[in-house]
């Protein structure tokens, strides 16, 4: 019974939370309202992450959403911005007619999935450091580049939660983004620990080495 409870607890937080981004996205008409909702369902994703699972929900999500309204749609909107120019990249090698396209094709594959793998690691970057934008975007890629098996793991979990929701497409209403921003910030949330970590380590260890020098 403890855990059936357990479950259905997680059941109706993961519901009522992507009943918020859904709301909060439409109360901005899409356009302004759905980074600012994206940020803060992964800002209380972050929270249970970290093992608050008790946060509240509600205050949690407000709180983020109107610190990072503008913010977050600038971070959104750029990138974006990138996408689409990716994707006209795409449209002229599928019609040019040269030769030089095929030499193109592999680079620009391996760009734009090196694109959408920094993707996975921009929101939590958002909500667990306090960055400027493009400082986002650039720590998102090289905390993808040197945590691969977090990765992969939100990778592997983004493709099924993707497939269950695409043969089971009424479930999208309570399990869509509150169930991939758990998904993508529970392994994201740990190669930032592991971050921290080494950082700690080399921080000591620079201690260290000023305080035998000071000896010296």
């Amino acid at each position: 019974m403890r855990a059936i409870n357990t479950a259905l607890e997680w059941i109706t937080r993961l519901a009522y939370l992507n009943i918020l981004w859904i709301a909060f996205s439409a109360a901005g008409l899409i356009v302004v309202g759905l980074f600012p909702a994206t940020a803060a369902t992964f800002a209380v994703a972050r929270k249970w992450a970290m093992g608050q699972t008790d946060v509240a929900v509600f205050k949690t999500f407000w709180a983020s959403y109107k610190k990072e309204l503008v913010k977050s749609n600038m971070l959104g909107y750029i990138l974006l911005l990138i996408g689409y120019i990716l994707y006209l990249d795409f449209v002229f090698l599928t019609v040019s007619p040269s030769n030089m396209t095929a030499i193109l094709t592999i680079p620009f594959l391996v760009i734009g999935f090196i694109y959408v793998l920094t993707l996975f690691y921009v929101f939590p970057s958002f909500v667990h450091y306090d960055q400027k934008i493009f400082r986002v975007i650039k720590s998102s890629f090289f905390v993808m580049i040197i945590n691969p098996l977090p990765t992969l793991t939100m990778l592997i979990g983004t493709f099924g939660i993707s497939a269950i929701l695409w043969k089971f497409q009424g479930l999208a209403i309570f399990f869509s983004m509150s169930v991939l921003a758990v998904v993508i910030m529970m392994p994201a949330h740990r190669a930032f620990e592991k971050i921290n970590k080494k950082q700690a380590i080399y921080s000591q260890k620079r201690s260290l080495e000023e305080d035998i020098q000071k000896v010296r």
